[in-house]
């Protein structure tokens, strides 16, 4: 498979629907995990422009950094600590308008102004989290928890 992907133009949506089958072909058969949560990184990043995509793994009771893009990350967030904590604690979906609201934020990049964290849930536990921040407040809606539940459905820890 070529590895550019080709997305349609439209709304959020229309733009998502393109990308996630192109995601699923990307990462089938492949069962390296790094490589899997990179490409799918990579391609969020390319599609949206966001400051920061990434995942951490939970590891040894703690949210450990995992393949990502962007500026540089904080390392290790520690159970309902920040958003991407507390989505952990919470085993749900956040969208948080302004991060500065947000009470326990942690900074890792003051351009931050808002977030998603989507929990990667396995056999009932939270095996990490996918993490997105934009430079513009309010970035974040229900279309991209829909669809960016969908994409973590399809990784295989």
């Amino acid at each position: 498979m070529a590895e550019d992907l080709l997305i349609t133009g439209g709304d959020k949506a229309t733009q998502y629907q393109s990308l996630i089958p192109q995601i699923k072909a990307l990462i089938e058969g492949e069962p390296d995990i790094i490589a899997n949560l990179a490409n799918i990184t990579a391609a969020l990043k390319e599609q949206f422009n966001w400051l920061w995509t990434g995942f951490y793994l939970v590891k040894d009771n703690e949210l450990v950094l995992g393949p990502f893009q962007g500026p540089i990350a904080c390392t290790r967030i520690r159970y309902g600590k920040g958003v991407c904590g507390t989505s952990w604690q919470q085993g749900s979906t956040l969208i948080v308008p302004d991060v500065e609201k947000f009470p326990g934020h942690i900074s890792c990049s003051s351009l931050s102004k808002s977030e998603i964290v989507v929990p990667i849930i396995r056999n009932g536990q939270v095996a990490g989290v996918l993490d997105a921040d934009s430079e513009q407040y309010n970035k974040f809606d229900e279309t991209d928890k829909v669809y960016l539940e969908q994409i973590v459905e399809l990784i295989i820890l």
